[in-house]
């Protein structure tokens, strides 16, 4: 070995059982290696064994392929986000109330993780034929789905199936998460003030569309806001 080099360190043989006990600290790894690369196609099985001190092989009986393990750190990624979600909004009684703490601490999960969440949501899917059961089944969007139950129950949005509803308001914390985080030399301002804006006008857009009905045209719209507005006494 050359002088002054250092080769990294080999873990010891696991004792008969513990195999499984080395899933996480690669899962944990390789999202540590995503956070400094800010590349996915940067972080190699090698890397990942090295930071774990094992070697490739020892990669590959927890995880069949690359892909596999990048499926594995979106996994964990949302489990993530969804603990910092139910912390902002423990305690909060009112459904719009969670709702606008699940936004507001989504996008911030997203700002402050932004190699994590690009992978999770921005990156091709590394294993697209489950993509979608897997994002639908994570905690994450099962609690903001109830949450918009919970929410056309109170009244704030008509009757229906939330499913649709969630993705929309999804879509707009996505859009500012992930346009501050590709553009952040933009005049945003705070963050937390930039996801508000947006997020309290797609939930009130979504519900004034509910109480106009059907599918209102831009004049329709323009009439009712417009009525919205005359001083109370002359409408």
């Amino acid at each position: 070995m050359i002088a002054g080099t250092r080769q990294p360190a080999r873990r010891r043989r696991a004792s008969r059982g513990s195999g499984e006990q080395l899933r996480p600290e690669i899962v944990s790894a390789a999202k540590r290696l995503l956070a400094e690369s800010a590349n996915a196609d940067a972080m190699s099985i090698r890397a990942v064994a090295d930071a774990v001190g094992v070697t490739p092989p020892s990669i590959y009986l927890h995880f069949a392929d690359k892909s596999e393990l990048l499926s594995a750190v979106v996994v964990d990624v949302f489990a993530e986000l969804d603990a910092a979600m139910l912390a902002a909004a423990d305690g909060i009684d009112s459904p719009l109330g969670r709702l606008r703490a699940f936004g507001l601490a989504y996008v911030r999960f997203a700002v402050n993780h932004p190699e994590h969440y690009r992978l999770a949501t921005m990156d091709p899917c590394p294993k697209p034929d489950v993509a979608v059961d897997e994002v639908l089944a994570s905690s994450a969007f099962a609690h903001f789905n109830t949450t918009v139950l919970d929410c056309m129950q109170a009244g704030i949005f008509a009757q229906g199936d939330p499913l649709p509803v969630t993705l929309e308001l999804w879509a707009a914390a996505h859009g500012i998460a992930s346009l501050i985080i590709v553009k952040p030399y933009l005049p945003w301002g705070e963050v937390d003030e930039a996801a508000d804006r947006v997020l309290c006008a797609a939930a009130l857009g979504h519900a004034a569309v509910d109480l106009l009905g059907g599918e209102p045209t831009p004049e329709i719209v323009t009439a009712w806001l417009q009525e919205q507005r005359r001083p109370a006494g002359t409408r």
